[in-house]
């Protein structure tokens, strides 16, 4: 089993603000990409979503498509809702070869909210999750069903944030309930990625590696500042620039036998971060952890 690097396009194109790099072409993220060394990119909102087309785009750059986000709302709907709304995400990652199904409750999440301020992330009380976790894990066991592992993305400003957020979702949901562990995430949400790692590895169906800058995201919580004007303001970057330690979270993932994507994702302002000199940064910083580790990259 080994590991391999992938790349989300957010560097480049920011989904939930536009105006980021909302003019780079699709070939300019695949050809940075492939320059860079990234064996696969995960899916961005200006990708083709159909296969017949987007296979042969990424094999032209010799990608794979990773996977992708799919917005959850398993908080608002049942289950069988759920199914219904991911067919068609969920057929284009099988037919592009995909293994993970990258998941994330949206439904009442703040982080695409300007204007209300980090503070205000929504939470659960024990009945909510007990409902929540029961939909998630009959939803992720007709996903591992579908061949792909499902992962959940833990993310600031959704119900999934805080350490008491994941002991919470960890205790509700059964074993088909993966994790997609982002450590820049993780970090500023006060849970510490290394010991996420080492108390839950079969949970750990999926990495994104994003580092953090602890002193811009303390202006965040002072001044009351919003998820997206804490990602403009510069309260992440890409591992090797921040504060976090990569060496560590190799380590952990070695001694757990951690196999699959280590997709480096970090959400800056194009203007300010040049994509394609960060993602470089970014490779290079994990890689040469990663062997310090022991970790095997996939040929």
């Amino acid at each position: 089993m080994a590991i391999r690097f992938g790349v989300s396009p957010i560097a480049w194109v920011n989904d939930d603000m536009p105006e980021l790099g909302g003019d780079t072409a699709v070939e300019t993220i695949l050809a940075d990409a492939r320059d860079i060394g990234f064996s696969g990119v995960e899916l961005g909102g200006k990708f083709p979503k159909d296969p017949a087309v987007l296979q042969p785009l990424l094999t032209g750059y010799g990608l794979d498509l990773v996977g992708g986000w799919f917005s959850g709302a398993l908080l608002a709907h049942d289950v069988e809702a759920e199914i219904a709304a991911a067919q068609a995400h969920l057929a284009l990652l099988k037919a592009m070869g995909s293994t993970v199904f990258v998941h994330a409750e949206t439904s009442n999440a703040i982080h695409g909210a300007r204007q209300t301020p980090l503070s205000r992330t929504p939470e659960l009380d024990a009945a909510g999750w007990a409902r929540f976790g029961g939909r998630l894990t009959e939803f992720a066991e007709y996903i591992d069903g579908q061949g792909l592992r499902f992962a959940y993305h833990h993310h600031l400003g959704t119900v999934v944030e805080r350490p008491r957020d994941l002991a919470a979702f960890l205790n509700a949901t059964g074993a088909a309930v993966g994790l997609t562990l982002d450590t820049g995430h993780a970090a500023l949400g006060g849970v510490d990625p290394v010991d996420a790692i080492r108390a839950h590895p079969g949970r750990i169906a999926h990495v994104h590696c994003k580092d953090v800058r602890r002193e811009v995201f303390a202006r965040v919580q002072r001044d009351g500042m919003s998820f997206l004007d804490g990602v403009l303001a510069g309260m992440f970057t890409v591992p090797g620039d921040g504060n976090l330690d990569y060496a560590a979270v190799m380590r952990a993932l070695a001694d757990v036998g951690y196999a699959g994507w280590i997709v480096v994702e970090a959400e800056q302002d194009p203007a300010l971060a040049d994509p394609r000199t960060y993602g470089e940064l970014g490779l290079r910083t994990l890689e040469r952890e990663a062997a310090a580790a022991g970790l095997k990259k996939a040929a």
